[in-house]
């Protein structure tokens, strides 16, 4: 909670909206016993696992800032972009990557024993997809699913991790981490020309790691339509052929249809969708394990409203999003501009 400037929307009033959804939503574990988990005391991440992403001298730079933030209040950390840092950032940093790497030690252990293991979400932040690995960027301060990717190799051994990212802007920072990587897929949707303005779709790995990076700019006003289209005709046919040892997914809420910083279409049971597909490509494809990852989403309703029901997804319950979508608001979308968009993608990555 301490991560937090006034009026910035990646503010520490994000985690607690989605917290008081699930709890009047009766999804918690006090509602639902042994159907959802909640970990406690995660560990904080170590040196190690911050540096198996980041470079070593941004990490303890950080930490040598948070003297002058206590001194200041705020600081920003990023030269002249929106990343700001107070006293408290570095430690809830590690909070916030050591609570993702424990969640892929449930999820991978649980998959030990069952077929069908819990599928992990971890509400955290600050975000992490665009932070680089040579520091901090757009919100974001450590790269926590790159960083889980990297961990989930080193201690649990599975090598191919297949990361889908849908948050409205594209996940730079993730995509740079493992851009000449083969053993890591990322898989970005994103708003076409919004911000960092990377993600282009000819931009698919270099070297060894070249066609294991897949960037699909979706235009202003797509929606529930062009994002079922695209997991069905982009999304499966990648992971069934990269086939993953996990899949980890940068989960933004900011491509809702009622979010402040852009203009995609999604609704709440867009994103119902997308868990549940998700969670049912793990399924099939590696043994169930899947771990989410917060990243934006700035309206504080539509934000906790979408994770609430992607957690009904999860459990295989029906969505109850029409009780909050408005489809009156909703416009045509630019189908055959997604067409194409998909049309090319395919063809570039030979599908």
């Amino acid at each position: 909670m301490g991560h937090n400037q006034e009026s910035h929307p990646e503010s520490h009033l994000r985690v607690p909206a989605i917290v008081d959804a699930l709890e009047k939503m009766e999804l918690t574990s006090k509602f639902r016993g042994s159907e959802i988990l909640e970990l406690q005391n995660a560990k904080p991440a170590s040196l190690d696992d911050i540096i198996s992403v980041h470079a070593k001298a941004y990490v303890t730079g950080l930490e040598k800032a948070m003297e002058k933030a206590s001194e200041k209040g705020i600081i920003y950390i990023e030269g002249s972009g929106p990343t700001y840092a107070t006293h408290t950032t570095f430690q809830e940093s590690l909070a916030a990557a050591g609570t993702g790497i424990a969640l892929v030690d449930s999820v991978v252990n649980a998959s030990k024993i069952s077929k069908d293991p819990p599928t992990g979400f971890a509400l955290i932040r600050p975000p992490g997809h665009h932070a680089i690995p040579k520091g901090p960027m757009g919100f974001c301060v450590f790269g926590n699913v790159a960083i889980a990717a990297r961990y989930a190799q080193r201690v649990h051994g599975l090598k191919r991790v297949f990361i889908i990212d849908f948050d409205v802007h594209h996940g730079n920072g993730t995509n740079d981490a493992f851009y000449d990587d083969p053993d890591i897929f990322f898989l970005s949707t994103h708003q076409d020309g919004s911000y960092p303005g990377t993600g282009k779709i000819h931009e698919i790995g270099t070297g060894n790691g070249e066609g294991s990076t897949l960037n699909l700019p979706l235009p202003g006003g797509s929606g529930d339509l062009s994002t079922r289209t695209v997991f069905d005709e982009v999304i499966v046919p990648c992971a069934q052929r990269f086939k993953p040892e996990i899949i980890l997914v940068s989960a933004g809420y900011d491509g809702h249809v009622l979010d402040p910083l852009a203009n995609l279409q999604f609704t709440t049971g867009t994103y119902y969708a997308l868990a549940s597909n998700i969670r049912q490509l793990a399924k099939e494809l590696c043994g169930g394990r899947c771990v989410f990852f917060l990243e934006g989403g700035y309206n504080l309703k539509s934000l906790s409203y979408s994770v609430a029901d992607s957690f009904r997804a999860f459990l295989g319950e029906p969505s109850v999003a029409s009780e909050f979508d408005n489809p009156s608001i909703l416009y045509e979308e630019p189908l055959a501009k997604v067409k194409q968009a998909i049309d090319t993608v395919k063809s570039i990555h030979s599908m």
